[in-house]
């Protein structure tokens, strides 16, 4: 689902267009509609401890861009509610006074709405968008944590209820795909701040592949930091074990369409014999897997772009 971006520049007091083209993917859905995220982007059922993730109503959609950069609107509609809403002060960084609601009224079953946090709006109520339009610019909310990365979250709900933290529809991931277990964690480092490092790992998968009770799942989630997970399943089981790389990392508590939840079991990971706070890991539509590595002392994990790092998993 394309669309395209229109940018203007001057040369010699002349206009001249450029035109970026972007593509958006569906990766969940309620009710008859699709939430789309960039290609290039990533997203994320259980990376967040906001209710709506532990309850499946929810998901995380990251663009490319930085703080401040383009907020993309993930489905068609109509903007039917704005609001600002005060946010507390950043946990060691420096965040905005306040946070923003936009609601969107669903072109393709207009007896839902979606809800969408954490962009100042660019966009009226009254106005009609399409998937990829630009509604907003991200916001580095003081409800995030210090290497949250921008994003919208996204719920789809009743339009009599828009606003509550509970009481979206339970969602369902779109691309159903999961592919091998991965017998060891290591990748190119792609990405380097002060907070996390980004490596790539050798996998066509759209995420961390581990195994729920020995079978391929895809594994989603702030581990071990948040206490519990999230792995995506064709048919995911009432009861039994996440295991990443033969090891049993949590234990199933909630099952959904698709997926389930689990409890983290006591584990840790280690980079060069260094602790690390955690683990963050979403999905890519691109079919590249990427691992967030968190460590527990802000500027103490900062390796060189390129440089392979092996990450150890202690159980």
């Amino acid at each position: 689902m394309p669309y395209t971006r229109r940018e203007t520049i001057f040369r010699d007091n002349v206009p001249i267009y450029l035109f970026t083209l972007t593509i958006m993917i569906p990766v969940a859905e309620a009710e008859g509609v699709q939430l789309c995220c960039p290609a290039n982007g990533r997203y994320s059922f259980f990376n967040s401890p906001y209710p709506p993730h532990k309850l499946n109503s929810g998901v995380d959609l990251y663009p490319v861009e930085g703080f401040g950069g383009d907020a993309l609107s993930p489905v068609d509609g109509e903007v039917v509610y704005l609001r600002q809403v005060k946010a507390p002060g950043g946990h060691g960084f420096e965040a905005a006074d306040h946070d923003s609601v936009i609601v969107i009224r669903n072109k393709d079953n207009r007896d839902t709405v979606t809800k969408l946090l954490h962009a100042d709006p660019l966009v009226e109520v009254g106005e009609t968008v399409k998937t990829g339009d630009v509604i907003g610019t991200t916001i580095r909310s003081g409800y995030y944590g210090m290497g949250t990365s921008p994003h919208l979250h996204a719920e789809i709900r009743k339009p009599d209820d828009p606003i509550r933290a509970r009481g979206g529809y339970t969602l369902k991931r779109v691309d159903q795909t999961v592919g091998e277990p991965v017998s060891e964690l290591s990748g190119e480092v792609i990405q380097v701040q002060s907070e996390f490092t980004f490596i790539r790992i050798n996998s066509t998968s759209i995420g961390l592949v581990g195994t729920v009770n020995g079978c391929p799942a895809i594994l989603d989630g702030g581990i071990p930091y948040y206490r519990w997970m999230g792995a995506h399943l064709s048919i995911p089981p009432s009861e039994g074990v996440i295991s990443l790389m033969g090891k049993t990392i949590g234990t199933i508590t909630e099952v959904f369409e698709g997926s389930c939840k689990a409890d983290c079991a006591d584990f840790s990971f280690f980079v060069k014999d260094m602790s690390l706070f955690g683990i963050s890991l979403t999905l890519q539509p691109r079919k590249e897997a990427l691992v967030k590595l968190y460590p527990r002392k802000m500027g103490s994990l900062e390796p060189s772009l390129g440089d392979w790092l092996d990450v150890k998993l202690n159980v």
